[in-house]
C-alpha cells in the first residue's frame, strides 16, 4: 500500500495535504487483522460518520450502521472517562472501517487495531468485519483498547515509536469488568467459585496472558480471566487516591516495558507497604464482590443445599463428643438432653433460617417457617410430633427439589429442539480443537519425537500378523 494512499484512508476528508505515513508495530486488542481493501483513487473512499466527540471516524457499511457503531465507540468511551474521572482532551483520531455484511463468510481475524504515524501526529486505525453483526461487548472491548493506546499516545512526540505499543490483556478485560459491576450488571456467582475456591490465576499469571494467549483460552477460562482482571483494577481504583493513580497508570501501562508490579507500586504508592500488599488487595476483592446481596433470592437447589447445612445440632453425645449432627436422625437425642443444652444447640439454627429466610427461594418460606416452629417445639418439657412434622418436611423438600431439576431438564431440552440458528457459542473451543490439531504437527521437542516414534512402535507391533 503506498503511503499516499494510507493518508487518504486515515484522513479521509481533511481538506489539507497530511505528510507520508508510516506504519507503526500495535498489540491486536482483540482479534488478528481482516484483509482491508483498498480504494484505487479517491473516488472509492466510503462516506463516513463522525462520533458526537469527533474522536472516532466511521466509515463503510450502510449508513445506518455507520451511526449504530459511532453511538457503541462513544459508549465505551463514557464507560472509560466514568470510571476513571478521566477529561475528554482526546488529541488522537480512531478510524473504524467497517468490512462485509451479515451472512459472509467469518473471517478467522475479525478486529484488528492498527497505529500510523508522520511528522504531523498519530492515527489509530480499527477494522471491524460485519460477518456476524456487531458484536457490542467485544466492540466496545476493541474501542476501549484503542483508547487505551491513544492515552499511551499522547505523551510521544510524533514520530517517535520505536517499538510495539502494548496494552496488556488484563487491563482491557478488567475495565471492561469494572464497567459492569459499576453499571449492576456484574456476576458474583464467577467470582464465588473463582475466588472462594481456590481460583484459576495467580497474580504472576495473570500479567503474563498475552494477546495471543488469551485468543487461545476457551469460554470458561476467558470467564475467569475477565473476573480475576477485574477483581485487579477494581483494587486498583479502590486504593487511597486510586482514580488519580489510575489515570497515571492507564496514561504508561502500553508503553511501559518492565514488570508490571513496579510501574502498579509507582502509581499506587499504598501498594509498597509489604510485598504481597498486590494480592492481599486483589484477593480482597474478589472475595467482597462473591458475597451475595441481602436482596439475591436462591433458587430451589440452592435454598435446599443451606437448609441442609444449617439444619445441623451440635451438642455433646455421651461420649462427650461434639459433632454436628442432622436434625431430621438426632432430634431424640436432644429430646434427651436437658433444657439448657437444649437451648444451646437449637440457638444457631434458629438464627441461621432467619438469615436464609431473607433469600430464601419464595416457596420455602412456608418450610422454613416450620422448621422454626419444630425447634421451638423442641424446647418444652414433652416435644410432641417431631418425627411426623420432620417426615412430611423433608417429603415437601424432595418432590420440589425433583419438580425444579426436571423443569431445568425440560428448558433444556425445549431450547435444543427449538433452536433455529447457531448462536456461535461453541466457535472459540472448535477454533482452538483446529489449532490444536495444527500444531501438534509441528511439535518438534524431544518428549513429543519420543511419543512418536513409540506410537509407530505400537502401531507396526499391531499389524503384525500373529505367529
Amino acid at each position: 500500500m503506498k503511503p499516499s494512499l494510507l493518508a487518504l484512508l486515515m484522513f479521509a476528508g481533511m481538506a489539507h495535504a497530511a505528510p507520508p505515513l508510516k506504519a507503526v508495530p500495535v498489540a491486536e486488542p482483540v482479534e488478528a487483522p481482516v484483509p482491508v481493501p483498498v480504494p484505487e483513487d479517491d473516488q472509492a473512499l466510503p462516506a463516513r460518520v463522525v462520533s458526537r466527540s469527533g474522536q472516532f471516524s466511521v466509515s463503510g457499511a450502510e449508513p445506518a450502521v455507520r451511526a449504530s457503531v459511532a453511538l457503541l465507540a462513544e459508549e465505551a468511551k463514557d464507560d472509560l472517562l466514568k470510571l476513571s474521572d478521566l477529561k475528554d482532551d482526546w488529541k488522537t483520531l480512531i478510524s473504524v472501517v467497517l468490512h462485509g455484511k451479515p451472512g459472509d463468510p467469518l473471517p478467522p481475524r475479525s478486529v484488528a487495531l492498527s497505529l500510523f504515524s508522520n511528522e504531523g501526529g498519530y492515527s489509530l486505525r480499527l477494522d471491524l468485519h460485519l460477518a456476524r453483526g456487531i458484536d457490542q461487548e467485544r466492540f466496545h472491548r476493541a474501542v476501549t483498547s484503542a483508547l487505551l493506546h491513544e492515552q499511551a499516545l499522547r505523551k510521544l512526540p510524533p514520530g517517535t515509536t520505536d517499538s510495539a505499543l502494548i496494552v496488556p490483556p488484563w487491563l482491557v478485560e478488567g475495565l471492561r469488568e469494572a464497567v459492569a459491576w459499576q453499571q449492576k450488571r456484574g456476576d458474583r456467582r464467577l467470582y464465588e467459585a473463582i475466588f472462594k475456591h481456590g481460583g484459576l490465576y495467580k497474580l504472576n499469571d495473570l500479567f503474563a496472558v498475552t494477546e495471543a494467549d488469551h485468543e487461545e483460552l476457551d469460554g470458561a477460562m476467558r470467564a475467569a480471566f475477565r473476573v480475576a482482571s477485574g477483581a485487579m483494577v477494581m483494587a486498583l481504583l479502590e486504593q487511597p487516591q486510586g482514580k488519580e493513580g489510575f489515570r497515571t497508570f492507564i496514561s504508561e501501562a502500553a508503553r511501559f516495558g518492565g514488570e508490571m508490579p513496579l510501574l502498579l507500586r509507582r502509581c499506587f504508592p499504598e501498594l509498597n507497604l509489604s510485598e504481597r500488599s498486590l494480592e492481599k488487595w486483589w484477593m480482597l476483592v474478589g472475595i467482597d464482590k462473591s458475597a451475595p446481596d441481602l436482596t439475591e433470592s436462591l433458587g430451589v437447589v440452592e435454598t435446599d443445599s443451606g437448609l441442609e447445612e444449617i439444619l445441623k445440632l451440635h451438642f455433646r453425645d455421651a461420649a462427650g463428643v461434639d459433632s454436628g449432627k442432622p436434625l431430621h436422625s438426632s432430634w431424640e437425642e436432644l429430646v434427651a438432653l436437658p433444657l439448657p443444652a437444649r437451648s444451646e444447640a437449637v440457638r444457631p439454627i434458629q438464627d441461621s433460617l432467619v438469615r436464609l429466610s431473607y433469600r430464601s427461594f419464595p416457596s420455602f418460606r412456608p418450610i422454613i417457617a416450620e422448621y422454626q416452629l419444630i425447634l421451638s417445639e423442641l424446647l418444652k418439657p414433652k416435644p410432641r410430633k417431631i418425627g411426623e412434622r420432620l417426615a412430611g418436611l423433608q417429603e415437601s423438600r424432595v418432590t420440589m427439589t425433583e419438580k425444579a431439576r426436571h423443569a431445568r431438564d425440560y428448558l433444556d431440552w425445549f431450547e435444543i429442539t427449538r433452536v433455529r440458528e447457531t448462536s456461535g457459542e461453541f466457535e472459540d473451543y472448535l477454533s482452538l480443537k483446529e489449532r490444536l490439531k495444527v500444531r501438534s504437527e509441528d511439535r518438534k521437542d524431544p518428549v513429543s519425537t519420543y511419543l512418536d516414534r513409540m506410537e509407530k512402535v505400537f502401531n507396526r507391533e499391531k499389524t503384525k500378523s500373529p505367529r
